[in-house]
């Protein structure tokens, strides 16, 4: 029998067991392939960006290994994505930040305008695809002390919100291009390494800044803006300034998206819980999947409980009111593998939500038929989902299972290792 065969024999076994329970995975995958998941760039790179004079990472960003095959350039870096793009099915977005800019020149973070990615915009209309971006509020000797838009110091101040502002025009001309609103998403490591006595002041600041940086009324058509909060980062373990209370407040008060990133939080905090409350308050929201093994370690995302949560969560709230991107810079492995390995587990974790009788479980839980809710959870847990994403990869063209792995193996022996 032919592997094709073979997959498609499992999907219809498949197909018949889920119907046991109404649920259509027909359907469901249908659902599946028109959820995006925005890849991000810096996976690629080790956040280390383009820039002619690039000041390196900062903020508590660190990438750590050496694994070879790093991409030097943008070229590079498309090569790369495009390869990613082979091997994972459904629909795909690239997430930039600013340092990424592809020029010849030296260009200050204040003065990038889009022309400066165009070669991003070039690249994702053959793609077919669109484009998120970010500010990038580190790496700089504008942000050595840690403060950026929160800085006592009206010429730093100044600096970082020009720089905010020219982020917005690349944005909403990155929406207008692609036909996609561009997500845009503020984050600043600002915060104060030991004890704070005035804590109100900094946020203050933080508040003027943003309320400048965002004065312009863009159009949702073509951008929108989400700002991130932090607990903590290396420099900054006493006070940060941008908390999840200020961020919240901040969205909800301007109508701004919020960004819940799952190593953002306290070790025993988890987003999942976050979504529907924040859905509740806000017309949409913005994810950064990672794997906090330790806090905000940014991990490969794999297919864990958490990530299962999110995914459930997701689903049950309307997948059309959250962005999904990932975040994470694992140096160790192959950066190719990382995208792949990461971006399929957020899908497979769609699918198994997009797979449970939601309904059911919910009438469940209504009547107070725990038990059976109970049951019924740990069944679908040995459910054949993987036969479904499998069919799914067949149908997209893609590396179906492990496979994906020979063709990593061949392209970094072919492109990546010739980088050294």
């Amino acid at each position: 029998m032919a592997n094709s065969e073979k997959i498609e024999k499992l999907y219809l076994i498949a197909k018949e067991t889920y119907a046991e329970l109404g649920i259509d995975t027909d359907q469901a995958l249908e659902k599946l392939a028109g959820i995006p998941v925005s890849l991000h760039c810096w996976q690629g790179d080790d956040v280390s960006g383009f820039e002619k004079d690039a000041g390196g990472t900062s903020g508590g960003i660190l990438s750590t290994g050496n694994y070879p095959g790093r991409a030097r350039n943008a070229a590079e870096l498309r090569a790369d994505l495009d390869k990613a793009f082979q091997l994972i099915p459904g629909t795909k977005r690239l997430n930039l930040h600013a340092i990424y800019l592809d020029t010849d020149q030296p260009v200050e973070r204040n003065e990038i305008r889009p022309e400066h990615f165009q070669s991003w915009i070039d690249w994702a209309k053959e793609k077919k695809t669109a484009l998120d971006f970010n500010p990038s509020y580190f790496g700089h000797p504008m942000a050595a002390t840690n403060l950026t838009l929160s800085s006592p110091d009206s010429g730093i101040r100044n600096f970082w919100i020009e720089h905010g502002i020219a982020c917005r025009k690349i944005a909403e001309e990155m929406g207008k291009a692609l036909g996609s609103p561009c997500i845009m998403n503020t984050w600043i490591p600002d915060g104060f390494k030991d004890i704070t006595v005035d804590r109100a002041a900094a946020r203050r600041r933080l508040i003027e800044s943003l309320d400048t940086v965002f004065a312009e009324k863009i159009s949702k058509d073509h951008m929108r803006d989400a700002v991130e909060s932090k607990l903590f980062g290396i420099g900054v373990e006493s006070c940060t300034v941008g908390s999840n209370e200020f961020y919240m407040g901040y969205a909800l008060k301007n109508n701004l998206l919020l960004c819940l990133d799952s190593g953002h939080f306290h070790p025993t905090e988890v987003i999942s819980d976050k979504i529907s409350s924040a859905l509740l308050f806000l017309d949409e929201i913005l994810l950064h999947v990672s794997r906090p093994v330790r806090w905000d370690s940014d991990h490969v995302v794999i297919y864990d409980d958490e990530l299962q949560a999110i995914a459930a969560e997701i689903i049950r709230n309307g997948a059309e009111r959250v962005h999904i991107g990932l975040d994470y810079f694992d140096a160790t492995i192959n950066r190719l593998a990382a995208w792949t390995i990461g971006t399929r587990n957020m899908q497979k974790a769609l699918l198994a939500a997009l797979l449970q009788p939601q309904k059911t479980l919910a009438d469940m839980e209504a009547a107070s038929q725990n038990t059976a809710k109970l049951a019924l959870l740990e069944e679908l847990k040995s459910m054949p989902f993987g036969a479904v994403y499998d069919y799914f990869c067949m149908k997209q063209n893609v590396p179906v299972g492990y496979s994906f792995m020979n063709e990593i193996e061949s392209y970094e022996k072919t492109v990546q290792l010739k980088r050294i």
